[in-house]
């Protein structure tokens, strides 16, 4: 019976793995390695709460590995790695998959790095049913190839898609090892013996407790302290974000940047440079390396727009570009660009925000609104759903701006 284990660091997950890893195997296993108590009984350290099990249950998983060790109190990718590396090594599943956020994808690196396997990370497609040929057998440090016969043969192939550089491109390959890893992007699809979306066995699920062999030295890196981050809007999910970058100049001048966020309802970005620079704080970094967000509205004011900062902005829905540079890629991509200085438009922007709004208040006092056959029009709002070239340079979208730009 081929297995392929789950990797879980918070039980919500197995509801999207455990149909993923069905399509791959005939059972399902799962690990939890969880610092988070509200996952726990207050029994103590290693035991999973009954609705945790049942949950597991109802998404077809047929055993619930439960780690139990001192070293595993906080979080620590060594030991973490540790612990799975050690149940590869004692089940040799078919596959170990795990979700593509930062925690699981940095514990199955360590795993891969232990075992000296391959690790495919943010597949968006995963098809079970490549084989390789005997002239083309693969083995890996911890599983000798045995000439293409028995477990340790390395002839098991996925062909997998997975997202390359961002998400801006889909790198079609085979990842080919008895113990094949690989992380899963949000929504990511299967194709096996076995349909992904045809309902889980019903079973229970059976509990093993797992008490791993570790040493100190596995938990030399490790989750010291939690500080709760700031309350509010955050950068992911803010339906409009005022980014900055080299051409802002200093920390001071994202002051303007700041009064802009604030008057759309939206928050601050930044490019690496500007956190590079120590004007901003990681947190508000836009980019591979930092957050990708996709608002309504995506100011992007002195940033260039390289690969690294354009793949973490590319899926907002309407981009305006403010920059000096009508050449920078950033202008070139974007919806709507202004050439000009970022502390000579924020400024003209706000005026006329102001502007619009207190026209919008005092209009009530005119004595054409009095009448009922009047009313006060509202600011043209462009069609962005397919701008065409005269729309680049426009900065009507948000200020009522001449046309500056390209």
């Amino acid at each position: 019976m081929t297995t392929v284990l789950i990797l879980l660091d918070d039980p919500a997950q197995a509801a999207d793995l455990a149909p993923q890893a069905r399509g791959l195997g005939e059972r399902v296993d799962a690990v939890i390695i969880t610092d988070d108590p509200a996952h726990t009984d207050p029994v103590g350290p290693g035991t999973v709460s009954a609705g945790t099990v049942e949950a597991a249950g109802a998404c077809g998983v047929g055993r619930l590995y439960v780690t139990r060790h001192e070293l595993l109190a906080s979080y620590s990718p060594d030991a973490w790695a540790a612990v799975v590396a050690e149940l590869v090594d004692r089940i040799r599943p078919e596959g170990v998959l795990a979700t593509a956020g930062t925690r699981p994808a940095e514990v199955l690196a360590h795993t891969a790095a232990r075992l000296g396997a391959p690790l495919a990370t943010h597949c968006v497609h995963i098809d079970d049913g490549a084989q390789l040929d005997d002239s083309a057998h693969v083995g890996h440090a911890g599983f000798p190839d045995t000439g293409g016969t028995g477990r340790g043969a390395g002839t098991e192939t996925w062909r997998i898609t997975r997202t390359r550089s961002g998400g801006v491109l889909l790198e079609d390959a085979d990842l080919t090892a008895p113990v094949r890893m690989a992380t899963v992007a949000p929504g990511c699809t299967v194709s096996g013996a076995r349909h992904p979306d045809e309902p889980a066995d019903s079973r229970a699920c059976e509990v093993v407790d797992v008490v791993p062999e570790l040493s100190p030295g596995d938990a030399r890196v490790r989750l010291v302290e939690r500080t709760e981050g700031e309350r509010g809007l955050s950068l992911s999910a803010a339906p409009v974000v005022v980014s900055g970058g080299r051409g802002v100049g200093s920390a001071e001048g994202f002051t303007a940047l700041e009064e802009l966020a604030d008057a759309l309802g939206g928050v601050v970005g930044c490019s690496r440079v500007a956190t590079s620079n120590g004007w901003r704080p990681h947190r508000d970094q836009v980019g591979l390396t930092g957050t990708k967000v996709a608002p309504e509205l995506y100011i992007a004011c002195g940033i260039s727009g390289a690969t690294q900062h354009w793949v973490g902005c590319m899926d907002s829905t309407v981009i305006l570009a403010v920059n000096t540079d009508p050449e920078a890629p950033m202008m070139q991509r974007a919806t709507y660009s202004v050439v000009g200085d970022v502390h000579e438009v924020l400024p003209a922007i706000l005026a006329e925000l102001g502007r619009r709004r207190a026209g919008g208040s005092s209009a009530a006092t005119t004595p054409d609104s009095a009448t009922p056959d009047s009313a006060t029009p509202e600011p043209a709002v462009p069609d962005t759903s397919a701008p065409d070239a005269s729309s680049q340079g426009s900065a009507d979208a948000v200020s009522g701006l001449p046309a500056r730009g390209t």
